[in-house]
């Protein structure tokens, strides 16, 4: 499955298959007691979500968005979960999995302990160009969500954003 940059892949609160990421970036953004959505994970190539439900199915903890051009390949829960019994060697896979999405964890957990604002904004920077390349953060996202991310107000987002420029 192809998604563009701003499809919605799923839906909170919705059930359905597994997904496994294999080109892009998918953001995944909770929506608020007051109807306002907050990003609280990235998903990365090689990637199968939800990870709540590798081992046991549950409905969907947020809702997962396209940051650029995807690669998506489904996965029925049904498949997903015959092939868990068939093949206990892919329980290592989803343990390694999961450790991989520890280490990213921690790395946010770093980025957020930082110093300063500014040390928070270059570490985050630092991380999306081993993933991204050159591209620039803020064609991904808005400033409302690198400050989500980083635990920053918008307006110092925006303002060590313009002193970068």
């Amino acid at each position: 499955m192809k998604l563009n940059k701003g499809d919605v892949l799923f839906r909170q609160g919705e059930t359905g298959p597994l997904f496994h990421l294999r080109t892009g970036l998918l953001k995944v953004v909770r929506l608020q007691e007051d109807g306002s959505p907050f990003l609280f994970n990235l998903i990365l190539p090689g990637e199968t979500i939800p990870h709540h439900s590798l081992l046991t199915a549950k409905e969907y903890h947020g809702t997962a968005v396209a940051l650029m051009s995807c690669e998506v390949d489904v996965i029925t829960p049904a498949e997903w979960y015959r092939s868990l019994e068939e093949d206990p060697y892919k329980y290592r896979e989803i343990a390694l999995q999961l450790q991989s999405k520890l280490r990213f964890t921690q790395q946010r957990m770093d980025q957020l302990t930082a110093s300063s604002p500014k040390e928070k904004l270059a570490l985050m920077t630092e991380w999306f160009g081993k993933y991204i390349g050159n591209y620039p953060i803020t064609d991904l996202l808005t400033q409302e969500e690198i400050g989500q991310f980083l635990g920053l107000r918008r307006e110092t987002v925006n303002r060590l954003l313009r002193k970068q420029t």
